[in-house]
C-alpha cells in the first residue's frame, strides 16, 4: 500500500500571528514538504493545480520536475490535473517529458476542479464539464498509446497524423487516477478504462464516499478488469497530531476556525465526528485511518494533507515526522497484514512495464510454437 502527502498550495496567513505568506515562501515550503516526504520514506507526494488566488500551484509539471531533480525514489503525482481546461495534447507531452526526467516516477490524478470561473479563463464552458472530461481523456489515452493519431471531436481542433512527443517512457504511459468527490460519471469512467479511482473524502461522511467507491468497484468488475475488490482505490485524509490528543485539538483549532475552507462552517468537533478529519494522538490517527478499510474495503493509496490553513512550515515538518515515525509504519503493517493476497498493489511504472513485457512475451509464444 502507498502512503503519501498532498498539498493544495493555499496562501493563508497564520491565524496566531496574522503574518501573510508570500507566493515565494509558499512554493518553497511545498518543495520542502516533498523533500521531507522522500527523507521519511513516504511513497507519494502530490500537488494540486489551481489558477486562482489564494492558491499558487498553477504549474504542477514545473514543481514536480524541480522535485524530481532532488529525489531518487518517491512517486511524483498530481492531486489534480484539470482534464477539462487543459489541452489533452499539452498534458500528453508535458507529463511524458516529466516521466522521462523522473525515470518513470510519475502518475496523474485527473479532475474537473471546483472553481467555476476557471472554465471561461481557458475558453471553456462549465456546463460542458463532464463532456470535456470524457472527450479530453479519451484523446489523451490515444496520444499516449498510438504513435500516429487522427482524431476529431467537439471541443478542440482535429488532429491529422499527429505524434505526441516525447513518447511515454518504455512505451508505458503514466498511471491515471480519476479523482471525484460527488460525480458518478467519473467513477464510471475510471472503471471503464480500468484506471484508479481516488475519492478525496476529507469533507464527506463515510456513507457518501462508500456509494461512489462501491459503484466504481462494481463497474470495474463489469468491464472485466478483475473482481470488485481488486479495483484500484485511493483515499484522501487530513490530520493534525500531537503526543497528547487535547494538545493537538487546542493547537489546531485556530487554523481550523480561520481556514478559508473550514472556517464559518461546522465546528472542529463536528467535522471530526462526521468526516475523516483526524486531530489527536498518533494512535487516534491510526484508528481513524484503519476505519477507512472497514468502511471502503482494501485500497491501494492513502494521501494525507498536512499543510495549508496557515500552518507554519516548522509545524508541518513536525507533523510529517510524527506521521513517518509513529503512524505510517503501523498503518503499513496492519493494512498489509489484513489485505488478501489477490488484492493488487497500486500500479507503478515498474509494475506496468513488467506487465507490458509479459504480455509481449505471451503474444510471441503462440507464433514461436507455430513455427
Amino acid at each position: 500500500m502507498q502512503f503519501g502527502v498532498f498539498t493544495v498550495g493555499d496562501l493563508t496567513p497564520d491565524p496566531n500571528t496574522g503574518k501573510p505568506v508570500t507566493e515565494n515562501q509558499r512554493i518553497k515550503s511545498m518543495v520542502r514538504v516533498a523533500l521531507k516526504a522522500e527523507e521519511l520514506g513516504f511513497d507519494v507526494v502530490a500537488f494540486g493545480e489551481h489558477h486562482n488566488p489564494p492558491f499558487v500551484p498553477s504549474s504542477p509539471t514545473t514543481m514536480l520536475a524541480y522535485v524530481a531533480a532532488q529525489t531518487k525514489r518517491i512517486i511524483l503525482s498530481t492531486s489534480t490535473t484539470l482534464i477539462t481546461t487543459n489541452d489533452p495534447v499539452k498534458i500528453a507531452e508535458d507529463y511524458a517529458m516529466l516521466q522521462h526526467l523522473a525515470d518513470g516516477r510519475v502518475d496523474l490524478m485527473m479532475g474537473r476542479g471546483n472553481t467555476g470561473p476557471v472554465y471561461p479563463w481557458f475558453g471553456k464552458d462549465i456546463r460542458d464539464a463532464v463532456a470535456l472530461t470524457f472527450e479530453n481523456y479519451d484523446l489523451l489515452r490515444r496520444l499516449w498509446r498510438e504513435d500516429v493519431v487522427d482524431w476529431s471531436g467537439k471541443f478542440r481542433t482535429p488532429l491529422q497524423s499527429f505524434t505526441s512527443t516525447p513518447r511515454p517512457l518504455d512505451g508505458v504511459p503514466p498511471f491515471v487516477w480519476h479523482g471525484s468527490i460527488r460525480t458518478p460519471e467519473i467513477a464510471e469512467q475510471a472503471a471503464y478504462y480500468g484506471d484508479g479511482f481516488f475519492h478525496n473524502n476529507i469533507f464527506w461522511p463515510p456513507h457518501h464516499t462508500k456509494r461512489l467507491i462501491e459503484l466504481y468497484r462494481q463497474r470495474f468488475e463489469h468491464y472485466g478488469h478483475g473482481k470488485a475488490d481488486q479495483a484500484i482505490v485511493g483515499l484522501g485524509g487530513q490530520t493534525f497530531i500531537r503526543k497528547n490528543s487535547q494538545d493537538a485539538i487546542n493547537e489546531y483549532r485556530p487554523y481550523f476556525d480561520h481556514s478559508p475552507i473550514y472556517g464559518g462552517g461546522p465546528s472542529l468537533e463536528e467535522m471530526m465526528a462526521q468526516t475523516p478529519l483526524a486531530v489527536g494522538s498518533p494512535q487516534q490517527v491510526i484508528d481513524r485511518t484503519m476505519k477507512f478499510r472497514e468502511d471502503f474495503g482494501d485500497y491501494q493509496r492513502q494521501l494525507i494533507n498536512v499543510d495549508g490553513n496557515g500552518i507554519p512550515l516548522k509545524i508541518v515538518l513536525e507533523q510529517m515526522d510524527l506521521l513517518g515515525e509513529e503512524v505510517i509504519p503501523v498503518l503499513r503493517k496492519e493494512m498489509d497484514a489484513r489485505r488478501p493476497a489477490h488484492v493488487p498493489d497500486a500500479p507503478t511504472h515498474e509494475s506496468l512495464r513488467a506487465k507490458k513485457l509479459a504480455a509481449a512475451t505471451d503474444s510471441q509464444a503462440p507464433m514461436e510454437a507455430a513455427e
